[in-house]
């Protein structure tokens, strides 16, 4: 079912790359189903206007400007919550007072990291929909640990490997939320609760697959008691394949591929967001050279504590590896794992990453960070044993992890069952698939929804000028 274009929908991204992507993408699935697709953003790492021109784009005073953002932190977040609260509002209220007879704007459709959203939302009376960007195993994780965490914290270094009470596959080490010496604090406690609260929203999309991970969906949706609608995998799912990058790609390593042969190369690369140090950039480069692979290498401005790029490597690495290696700032991803010379991706397990791979029938290495790529990392290796988690950054444990994948018996068994989950992925898309199906699920619950919700109870809500907060009483009639 394809609506009119009459009803309008609001999006509003968190200003990560990874985050912003899928938001992006559900764009596009949206707006092949009829609908106009508003886009409010942050002014940091705003999205490249010219590669969507189906969207209109709204861009939000983040607040952010001259914080050092290389790495935004619960400061940075809270104050672009705060900051975009009245810029999104005075949009909306433009928005509604402008609304030419038979148009509407259905809702807001906010990142979970958003959650200044909800507040705006129910001052309108609009409905709001929560969108997740993580896996359903993430999020079930994050709230058993939240319920008791007294249970988990603090913990011994010894225990690092022990199972997670009721939380298979995951150790302590694997633990979804920001530990500092064995422990986690009060305010990434309280961070976490409102990322992972829904507020008032009427339903929750998710960028995943109901088969894959239903029992962990339905026991989430039992916790939250509102529709779920999983469409993913997103950027399949999305009719229109423009890029989401906030970085410039280099193309010129798809020629580089091009001269590989097919099945050869291992792809590298740890997301837009993730920093290592000198010392494990070192051990990386000699791991790869002393597998004897062909690699493709992204190492991105300021991805290395100290260094700008790549000079931090061994000297005289490129001249080394010679043809057999490549080094870019930045590639793109979804060209690069589609490409026949790819055999592995050596990768941070993001979930975008993650779907990408699978997608493409890439068995993985898996090097996680924090958040849920930790999780996803147990989950590839043990659960469904598409890939093998690094668990020492050290030359002879990657060189080995690096031939066991590209060469060996055991990476072949990997690489059939990458083959035989893409498969499955890939049914829930068809046309009586399960994705497909609530896709078409979603366009009609948008579509039903009031324009505007029943009143609330009085609120105090701030409303933010330039310079001055003036607080008033909300009274909707």
């Amino acid at each position: 079912m394809k609506v009119e274009r009459k009803q309008s929908v609001v999006l509003v991204p968190f200003l990560l790359q990874g985050h912003l992507t899928p938001m992006l993408q559900l764009g596009s699935i949206l707006y092949s189903q009829g609908f106009s697709v508003i886009v409010a953003h942050t002014q940091h790492n705003a999205p490249n206007y010219s590669n969507h021109p189906e969207f209109v784009f709204h861009s939000m005073d983040d607040g952010l400007k001259g914080m050092d953002m290389s790495f935004p932190g619960l400061k940075s977040i809270y104050r672009m919550n705060e900051s975009c609260k009245a810029p999104l509002r005075n949009y909306l209220v433009r928005m509604m007072e402008e609304e030419e007879e038979g148009d509407q704007l259905a809702c807001i459709i906010y990142d979970n990291i958003m959650f200044f959203v909800d507040d705006v939302a129910t001052q309108l009376r609009l409905p709001s929909i929560v969108l997740r960007t993580y896996s359903a195993a993430y999020l079930d994780s994050m709230l058993t640990i939240l319920q008791q965490p007294e249970k988990y914290f603090p913990f011994k270094d010894s225990q690092l490997l022990d199972p997670l009470p009721e939380l298979h596959p995951l150790r302590f080490k694997d633990i979804p939320i920001n530990v500092v010496n064995n422990t986690v604090h009060a305010p990434i406690l309280d961070f976490s609760r409102s990322m992972s609260d829904i507020g008032s929203s009427v339903a929750t999309i998710w960028n995943t697959m109901q088969d894959l991970e239903n029992s962990l969906l339905l026991s989430l949706q039992e916790h939250y008691k509102v529709p779920f609608f999983t469409l993913g995998p997103f950027h399949k799912m999305a009719p229109m394949a423009s890029s989401t990058s906030i970085l410039e790609e280099d193309n010129s390593c798809i020629e580089w591929l091009d001269r590989q042969a097919p099945n050869s190369v291992l792809y590298v690369s740890l997301g837009s967001l993730m920093r290592i140090d000198d010392k494990e950039l070192i051990e990386t480069a000699w791991g790869l050279v002393n597998s004897d692979q062909p690699f493709l290498w992204v190492i991105r401005p300021g991805s290395v504590y100290g260094f700008q790029c790549a000079e931090a490597l061994p000297d005289g690495f490129e001249e080394m590896v010679a043809e057999r290696g490549r080094i870019v700032k930045w590639a793109p991803q979804k060209q690069v794992l589609a490409h026949p010379a790819v055999a592995g991706f050596f990768t941070h397990c993001g979930w975008n990453s993650t779907l990408e791979s699978i997608l493409e029938e890439v068995p993985l290495i898996c090097r996680p960070f924090l958040a849920d790529q930790p999780v996803n990392a147990r989950y590839l290796s043990q659960i469904y044993k598409v890939g093998f988690e690094l668990e020492v950054m050290e030359r002879t444990v990657i060189e080995k992890t690096i031939r066991k994948l590209m060469l060996s018996e055991e990476g072949k068994d990997v690489k059939k069952r990458v083959v035989d989950m893409k498969q499955n992925i890939v049914a829930a898309m068809q046309i009586d698939g399960t994705s497909h199906k609530n896709l078409n699920d979603l366009v009609d619950f948008i579509s039903a929804l009031p324009s505007r919700l029943t009143p609330p109870t009085p609120v105090f809500g701030a409303i933010m000028s330039s310079n001055h907060i003036t607080i008033k009483c909300i009274i909707e009639s």
